[in-house]
């Protein structure tokens, strides 16, 4: 399952074996465990529920910032209410890798759909 725009990527390959998710933005890309997608996916979901559940109090171009952490996981939302990027930062818990990622408005909530769609459809 490949899904592509100008400026990002994201794919499924469950042959590949361990690394078979990628995310890419930009000029960058990423391999990542089932299991990190998953986390990352759960995540995601969490940070979109608590801008839902302020997004009619605030004002359109209020500046907002919020935050999520879970080892391995910390993200960042910051923007308005209707247009927002985020910042990832991945620390590996068995110390094989670390990674930054940075998802620019519109890139990061094309992606963040994408990668909705894409976890809904797993079987």
């Amino acid at each position: 399952m490949l899904r592509e725009e100008k400026n990002w990527r994201l794919s499924k390959d469950l042959k590949k074996g361990k690394f078979c998710f990628l995310i890419g933005a930009n000029n960058w890309a990423i391999e990542l465990q089932k299991s990190e997608f998953n986390l990352l996916y759960l995540l995601l979901i969490r940070l979109n529920k608590q801008l839902l559940e302020i997004k009619n109090q605030l004002m359109d171009e209020e500046l907002i910032s919020l935050e999520i952490e879970q080892s391995p996981w910390y993200i960042e939302l910051e923007g308005k209410k209707n247009e927002w990027n985020l910042r990832l930062v991945f620390e590996s818990q068995e110390h094989t890798r670390s990674f930054e990622m940075y998802w620019p408005i519109p890139i990061a909530q094309n992606l963040f759909y994408e990668i909705k769609k894409m976890w809904e459809s797993m079987d």
